[in-house]
């Protein structure tokens, strides 16, 4: 897909200004979102992700054999795939936010500056996995082996733990920060920082903030492959990224106890990093004249929307009968 720096320049313009007016909305009176706003805010930028997609339908500019409605496939493939890690991630972002006792009237702010962190590290993954596809592609081989031991590992994490779920909030970075950072344990509203008895300290939000950017990052090493396994172009890669991100916080709030009866949530995302992964493969596969068919676009977006479907649907089902069952026990 040819694109021009032009349109790089108005896409990353438009997209900044979407990120700064939503900063400023919420650094004004930072509180806990209604469900009514949280549920407003997701459908503006769902809506906006497909008033994407559309528009790249019917505007893009293909330089293969491809169509643009091929890209647009691609870019809701990859979409639906970065947002259903995300939400995913949630369960950590909530393990997090209570491990380090966050006030709710300041996980907003939390969260966004994580997604605002997540956005710069996975555009700069996003350079470097592009530069590395363009000249070795071999790397896919990489990828699709990443993948898979990534999907894998989820499904003996599920064998092991069920429907419970951990978090490492004391990471490397975070074990540093701590050490060098001159701290205090109280919250000074959204300060990162303030003066006690003439000396610069960090206050907790900061070191929320530390932990959800370098837990973020090993979030990217899943999803950046996984979605290159769906299209390699780095312009649709960083925009689904943008959009299955923005919105992120809002779904926080909204789901809350939902998010605990997504039991099977974990299993649908190992079949479809496995999926990628075979696709990947079958790709770099192609790239070298060893095979003549990859898996097509429409079958991957196909998969995903029925993965995430029929995952959601027996999650929602197995926890409706566990209530039940408990219900009748206890009478």
């Amino acid at each position: 897909m040819h694109v021009t720096p032009l349109v790089w320049i108005v896409t990353l313009s438009v997209l900044t200004a979407i990120l700064v007016f939503d900063v400023i909305m919420m650094i004004r009176k930072p509180h806990e979102p209604s469900m009514k706003e949280a549920t407003i805010w997701i459908c503006i930028y769902v809506m906006l992700a497909v008033m994407f997609g559309i528009g790249i339908g019917l505007f893009a500019h293909p330089v293969t054999d491809k169509t643009s409605w091929d890209y647009a496939i691609e870019f809701f493939s990859g979409y639906l795939t970065e947002y259903s890690l995300s939400i995913d991630n949630l369960f950590v972002f909530i393990i997090v936010l209570g491990s380090m006792r966050v006030p709710r009237v300041y996980q907003q702010f939390a969260l966004m500056c994580g997604i605002i962190l997540a956005l710069v590290f996975r555009g700069i993954f996003i350079m470097a996995g592009a530069a590395l596809i363009e000249r070795f592609a071999w790397v896919f081989f990489i990828f699709g082996a990443f993948l898979l031991y990534t999907g894998i590992k989820l499904v003996i994490d599920y064998r092991k733990h069920g429907e419970e779920e951990s978090a490492q909030t004391d990471t490397a970075v975070m074990r540093f920060v701590k050490r060098v950072v001159p701290s205090t344990d109280e919250y000074h509203g959204t300060h990162f920082s303030v003066k006690i008895d003439g000396r610069r300290v960090f206050t907790p939000i900061f070191f929320v903030v530390v932990a959800l950017g370098s837990i973020d990052i090993m979030f990217a090493l899943d999803s950046i492959p996984a979605i290159f396994g769906l299209t390699q172009e780095p312009y649709l890669v960083f925009t689904a990224n943008f959009f299955a991100l923005m919105g992120l916080r809002q779904l926080y709030f909204l789901l809350g106890g939902l998010l605990q009866r997504l039991v099977y949530l974990s299993l649908g995302l190992a079949f479809i990093l496995c999926f990628i992964a075979v696709k990947l493969v079958l790709h770099a596969m192609h790239h070298y004249g060893w095979v003549s068919w990859e898996v097509p676009t429409v079958l991957s977006l196909l998969v995903i929307v029925v993965t995430i479907a029929f995952t959601a649907t027996l999650s929602l089902l197995k926890t409706r009968s566990d209530e039940s069952k408990t219900e009748i026990g206890s009478n």
